[in-house]
């Protein structure tokens, strides 16, 4: 499966950035998804995963209750929906497909979230 992130941007403190993770070759009901982001300086660090139906999400600790994973099967897509977005977001955001476990086999190219205070 390829993967391509989109929908990074610039944008001010509070404000929110939907990211999508669009998917080719294979249907991504098929993975568990994850999308993680580095920072500048920053090692790669977790952000949020679901499994292959959407119905168990999980989250890193800082991104509970602002960030939002969410599969849509229609498009053949992750979306990752931040909101309340601070500074401290900023990183390029990548998202990853897997089958089993936290092993992710495959990754986008990452797209650019810029939060601006």
């Amino acid at each position: 499966v390829q993967l391509q992130a989109s929908g990074g941007g610039l944008v001010q403190a509070g404000g929110s950035l939907r990211l999508s993770c669009a998917a080719s070759g294979r249907t991504l009901s098929d993975y568990r998804m994850a999308w993680f982001r580095q920072a500048p300086g920053k090692e790669r660090e977790f952000v949020a995963a679901t499994n292959w139906n959407g119905l168990s999400t999980n989250y890193a600790d800082s991104m509970k209750g602002r960030f939002i994973i969410f599969r849509d099967s229609a498009k053949n897509s992750v979306d990752l929906h931040a909101n309340s977005l601070k500074p401290e977001d900023t990183a390029v955001y990548y998202c990853a497909a897997g089958r089993v476990g936290s092993v992710w086999t495959h990754w986008g190219h990452g797209t650019l979230v810029t939060v601006s205070s």
